[in-house]
């Protein structure tokens, strides 16, 4: 398997659009002791994430969904030496089974932390949207390549050929994202109205602190600012 390039890195400029708009109040007591497991299936409560250290958490749809497969991809691309140098964590959680969680990292490529919520305690709780609401002023989203239509034929595609047939959790779930820590301080959070309204991975990495932009085109690119 070719090994993952890191995305070219630069100093983050100005911003153009007001990104704390899209953050929606949340309270973190309500699911600090919701269960997540990892992909050996020990279960620890939700707060270990953030209580001791800030963390990017990334709340996916299914493991099946296209759109969550490229995203998750372009988070792959991270490097581990950006997140240590500003000290933050970053987390994914899915909704499926625990046993999904390895066939997903292999196939997306995804070396950081990566956790389920089965039962969609978390979901539930800081009431993430159940159905899809697309709006036609909509910005495209840089991290999704695929068109709907072929998104979704790969999605039943890997379903088909999964060793376990199964969708891997609520296909009418959707996520979100949310920047927490230490302690129950909540940075920003978003949720996503449909399965292409992911945040930005920049803007959520400026949250937090990273004070540099990745470049995830896969054409390779010098920028000035």
């Amino acid at each position: 398997m070719a090994a993952v390039k890191s995305p070219i890195t630069r100093q983050i400029a100005k911003e153009t659009r007001e990104i704390g708009a899209s953050s929606v109040d949340i309270h973190l007591e309500d699911v600090e002791d919701c269960l997540i497991y990892d992909r050996y299936g020990a279960s620890f409560p939700f707060k270990k994430l953030y209580q001791d250290r800030k963390s990017v958490i990334i709340f996916v749809r299914t493991f099946l969904c296209y759109s969550c497969k490229e995203y998750v991809e372009d988070l792959s691309k991270i490097p581990r030496e950006t997140l240590q140098d500003s000290g933050i964590s970053l987390v994914v959680i899915g909704q499926s089974a625990h046993h999904h969680i390895a066939p997903f990292c292999s196939l997306t490529g995804y070396p950081h932390e990566i956790f389920v919520d089965p039962e969609r305690c978390i979901y539930q709780k800081l009431g993430m949207k159940r159905e899809e609401k697309f709006t036609d002023s909509a910005h495209p989203n840089p991290h999704v390549k695929s068109g709907i239509f072929m998104g979704q034929l790969k999605s039943i595609w890997r379903a088909m050929t999964s060793p376990a047939f199964d969708f891997q959790g609520d296909l009418h779930q959707q996520g979100g994202a949310i920047i927490a820590g230490p302690g129950s301080q909540v940075h920003f959070s978003h949720f996503d109205m449909n399965r292409l309204d992911h945040m930005p991975i920049n803007w959520l990495l400026q949250h937090a602190g990273v004070q540099q932009v990745l470049d995830f085109s896969d054409k390779p690119k010098i920028s000035h600012v």
